[in-house]
């Protein structure tokens, strides 16, 4: 697999992260093998959130990998905290309790990257300041980031947080990709011309914050897949005419789109199934050509003007 640094640290991190939301599902043989299968194809970053079936999934995750302190040095860790039940919760106290929780289920010690999950409007940057802070000193996180944030918000976090934001896991996929078309747009009276991003891609590019993309084969939130979907039948006949160029899957052209970007994203892939995962890091080794990148994005009916 090839890797990538993470934003500004000092973390060497495949280019595809194996997002650990539906680990829950599978039977304690099946997650043991994926897990597995994950490791041996060099797909060692898991993301996590204590919010994945209420911290089951962190549980099922360290069983499954046989979490111990030799495993720990080849694996990545990276979870989320910030969701609560019917309320987002940035307070310093949450943040702390989070990670104690989080630690406890996965079996480590420390986390590699902690990101806050969701942006909590009610936020005290003072305190988030104060939490990372101790976090930092005590060995519990190492890196830190966001997910789902804007540029202002994450200037906000940054008047009083001290250390540097890594990563910024947002939704993106050829079929969810406004932070990308509206670029194309600039100036125009059309619907693509609309920010709803805040120059998000262009921020994060700016300031080496490395964007993960969550949901990279969904279309709306949490609507279905666009892969072998007829309401896509133009995007899809392009990808299968470009994976029969280059002998691979769907899956794999899927996400050698988001890799072919030059901000260096790390998309998160949610798949449990081990031929998928398989798809997900060939595309490590495909890059796509500037014309077939963009006759994949007009054929999810983008219209360049």
């Amino acid at each position: 697999m090839r890797t990538m640094k993470l934003g500004k640290s000092t973390l060497d991190v495949p280019v595809v992260s194996v997002g650990c939301m539906r680990i829950n599902s599978l039977e304690r043989n099946e997650a043991e093998h994926f897990v597995q299968t994950a490791m041996e194809l060099g797909a060692n970053f898991f993301d996590h959130a204590d919010i994945y079936g209420r911290g089951e999934c962190e549980e099922i995750f360290a069983d499954a990998i046989h979490m111990n302190d030799d495993v720990r040095e080849k694996i990545i860790l990276q979870s989320k905290c910030g969701i609560r039940n019917g309320m987002f919760d940035f307070s310093k106290e949450h943040i702390l309790e989070s990670v104690d929780g989080i630690l406890k289920r996965l079996k480590t010690d420390y986390l590699d990257v902690l990101l806050l999950h969701r942006p909590d409007t009610l936020m005290e940057p003072e305190e988030v300041a104060e939490a990372f802070d101790i976090l930092e000193s005590s060995g519990k996180v190492r890196n830190f980031g966001v997910s789902n944030q804007n540029p202002m918000q994450i200037q906000l976090l940054k008047k009083s947080v001290k250390q540097t934001i890594v990563a910024n896991q947002l939704q993106l996929s050829i079929t969810n990709a406004t932070m990308i078309s509206n670029g194309f747009n600039v100036n125009m009276e059309n619907e693509a011309a609309v920010n709803r991003d805040a120059s998000v891609l262009e921020f994060c590019r700016l300031h080496d914050i490395t964007i993960q993309p969550w949901s990279p084969f969904q279309y709306g939130f949490f609507e279905g897949v666009f892969l072998g979907n007829e309401k896509f039948p133009e995007l899809n006949q392009k990808i299968d005419e470009i994976a029969k160029k280059y002998e691979v899957s769907n899956t794999t052209i899927a996400i050698a789109w988001l890799l072919r970007h030059p901000a260096q994203m790390q998309p998160v892939i949610g798949t449990m199934n081990e031929g998928r995962l398989k798809d997900c890091v060939k595309a490590s080794e495909i890059k796509l050509t500037r014309e077939e990148w963009y006759s994949i994005f007009r054929a999810a009916g983008n219209v360049l003007p």
